[in-house]
């Protein structure tokens, strides 16, 4: 395993809310943007997910790779949809890309298997 997708959510949420304090008017700001950004019809929330998956690992950013593998997961993202997506991450980042493609595949993986129903 590269990384605990799951546990750094869990970190990341601490610190974000611990900044959400510090800069309330920001976060909020940015918040706002997030939601916006969601807002459409033209591209389905799956779709959106997908992309943002996707310039996570364009920007090499791991707490977005894993927030947005959550989403895609959440949203019914397919292996085979996420491997596409990140096809075109890779294709845009070249070498770098492959790293952060095969870190974002293990994410997407490990809340898949968080989001799947106990046997």
């Amino acid at each position: 395993m590269v990384e605990d997708w799951l546990a750094l959510i869990g970190n990341m949420n601490g610190a974000v809310r611990e900044l959400r304090k510090l800069s309330p008017d920001v976060m909020k700001t940015f918040g706002d943007m997030a939601r916006a950004a969601h807002q459409g019809e033209a591209l389905d929330a799956r779709t959106k997910e997908l992309i943002a998956l996707a310039i996570s690992v364009a920007v090499r950013c791991d707490p977005c790779i894993a927030y947005h593998a959550e989403g895609a997961v959440r949203q019914g993202a397919t292996p085979a949809a996420v491997a596409e997506a990140l096809a075109m991450a890779v294709y845009m980042g070249a070498g770098p890309s492959v790293m952060y493609a095969a870190k974002a595949m293990e994410a997407v993986e490990q809340m898949a298997a968080k989001a799947a129903p106990a046997a």
